[in-house]
């Protein structure tokens, strides 16, 4: 039986155990299959005040020290079942309890559901350049997507490859401006404006991106050797479904202070609905649930 126990062990669920911890309450944190979460893969934050340019990975290892510091318990481990009215998560290692439970467990890359995608998934298929851009070194790849995460790829592969082309459905990114910027002065990213990505081609491995132009209708295929999707984030909210009532985009409704409709239950995260979510976001986030669970055990 732990005071709190904290699912996920991104920038929310560190900073939850960081702070739960401090507060003196008995904390468990169950990372899950990627320490960090979607920050342990970024290839560089340059956003999270006080740090300048840092790894993703090394950041990461840093908030889960301090809390691990504090007190904080950490387990390598994957939730398989919760109940969240009991407080209960159950995994291959056992069964934990809680007093409180933090739901943290982040958001998932989401998928176009073109063909191809799945069957060459590992063979050219990629949701990471932090992560698989070395192979294609000298090689042309695709990224797929608009937003800054699709930039932030774009600008990691163009380091690394003979030419990167952006396929984006509309006529202007949505990225950040220092990442538009930055992209538009790279010589060897080429934009491939109003085209929405059809098929991922290729048997044994991935030889090029079929697509369609939106003004015109027509088909084209793009040879190359990667295919790099950044099509935005889908909540990790599959444990709790049906145990709470979930926005139309699978987040969890929960207020600043991260309360559910479920007492002792708090959200805190990419899963919470609201309307930005960055690294510093989860971090205020995962700080106001831990007080606000030592609050509700208080009283």
């Amino acid at each position: 039986m732990y005071d709190v126990v904290i699912v996920g062990g991104g920038p929310a669920g560190c900073a939850a155990g960081l702070y739960a911890a401090r507060a003196g309450l008995r904390t468990l944190v169950l990372t899950g299959g990627e320490p960090g979460g979607q920050l342990g893969i970024a290839e560089t934050v340059e956003n999270y005040p006080g740090t300048g340019a840092i790894g993703g990975a090394e950041l990461a290892a840093d908030m889960r020290r301090d809390a691990e510091k504090a007190g904080a318990e950490f387990r390598g481990e994957r939730a398989a079942e919760i109940c969240l009215r009991e407080r209960r998560v159950r995994n291959g290692q056992g069964v934990y309890h809680g007093r409180t439970l933090i739901y943290a467990a982040g958001a998932a890359p989401r998928t176009l559901g073109i063909p191809g995608e799945e069957a060459l998934r590992g063979r050219g298929v990629s949701w990471c350049a932090a992560c698989d851009g070395a192979f294609f070194k000298g090689k042309d790849v695709a990224v797929v997507g608009g937003g800054s995460s699709a930039a932030a790829e774009a600008l990691t592969l163009s380091r690394l490859c003979r030419r990167v082309y952006l396929v984006h459905r509309r006529d202007s990114l949505r990225a950040e401006w220092r990442l538009t910027e930055e992209l538009e002065r790279t010589e060897n990213v080429t934009f491939l404006w109003n085209a929405q990505a059809a098929a991922i081609l290729g048997t044994a491995a991935v030889t090029g991106l079929a697509y369609r132009e939106l003004s015109s209708g027509a088909r084209r295929e793009l040879p190359c050797a990667g295919v790099f999707i950044a099509a935005g984030r889908a909540p990790s909210t599959e444990l709790v479904q049906g145990q709470l009532e979930l926005d139309a985009g699978g987040y969890i409704p929960a207020d600043e202070t991260t309360r559910t409709a479920i007492p002792g239950v708090f959200a805190a995260g990419d899963v919470r609905t609201k309307a930005v979510r960055q690294v510093v976001t989860a971090v205020a986030d995962g700080a106001v649930a831990a007080l606000t669970a030592s609050n509700y055990l208080e009283k």
